[in-house]
């Protein structure tokens, strides 16, 4: 191998061991190239699934959180109508006062019905009628979240509970059963998406770890290589010069 030759090898050389790349180009390998991008699509595919079903996750979480809060409030109520089925100790009086923490609570359920947001979106006044569709991985495959819970007093059924008239305990039962019915629902949603969440990571690691094998150079071999070719290099300069001493010697014999 000429000293050209080797000159030419040792930029290649440098350029592996600098990037850490053996596919640089597709002068490399178009083949294993055209699979190393493909896996790349993949993998940016996966991790951008997972960002969305996170969002999707965080969305249902906001909303099982509020409706939560509905939860307390409805038990509030029922501890409150409760009281106010004793007549053993209340009057109309009483109750009236029972009544204006009732109002409270209603209102507050009633605002957190329709105020609870992710992303400017409402979560609880059941204006989501066609839930929030994300894209779940790298093939562009998808899952529709059912967010059109509508837990506002009117959906509940107690937008007219008042504990100075006839009431029944029944329908605040009915309103708990309805949110609790919500919160499962959301529950199995969120498991779902943690499922897939747990695929895509599992699928992006091993595409990973896959590209690396393809793509990435073996430093050490590399450096093998570089010093191999500093050798030749080295050998075949000593030679050239040497033969050019020779030749030198013989010019000078035939002067003399």
């Amino acid at each position: 191998m000429g000293i050209s030759a080797i000159s030419s090898t040792s930029p290649y050389l440098y350029g592996h061991i600098a990037s850490g790349k053996r596919l640089m180009s597709a002068a490399n390998g178009a083949s294993e190239l055209a699979v190393a991008e493909k896996q790349k699509a993949l993998i940016t595919g996966y991790n951008t699934g997972t960002k969305n079903l996170a969002t999707g996750n965080n969305m249902l979480n906001t909303s099982d959180s509020a409706l939560g809060s509905i939860t307390d409030h409805l038990q509030r109520i029922r501890e409150l109508g409760l009281r106010a089925s004793n007549t053993a100790t209340m009057n109309a009086s009483n109750r009236a006062e029972l009544q204006k923490e009732v109002n409270q609570l209603k209102q507050g359920i009633e605002h957190i019905a329709t105020q609870s947001r992710f992303n400017g979106k409402n979560l609880l006044d059941g204006s989501q009628s066609e839930g929030v569709t994300l894209v779940s991985d790298a093939s562009g495959g998808s899952i529709t979240v059912n967010n059109s819970m509508d837990s506002t007093l009117q959906a509940l059924g107690i937008a007219d509970f008042d504990v100075t008239k006839n009431f029944d305990l029944q329908a605040i039962d009915d309103a708990l059963a309805k949110v609790a019915s919500n919160r499962s629902s959301m529950g199995a949603q969120s498991n779902a998406i943690d499922h897939t969440m747990n695929y895509n990571e599992y699928a992006s690691e091993n595409l990973t770890a896959s590209l690396s094998r393809l793509s990435d150079t073996d430093i050490a071999k590399k450096v093998q290589e570089l010093t191999h070719q500093r050798t030749l290099q080295d050998i075949s300069m000593y030679l050239q010069k040497k033969k050019m001493g020779q030749e030198g010697q013989k010019m000078v014999g035939a002067l003399i």
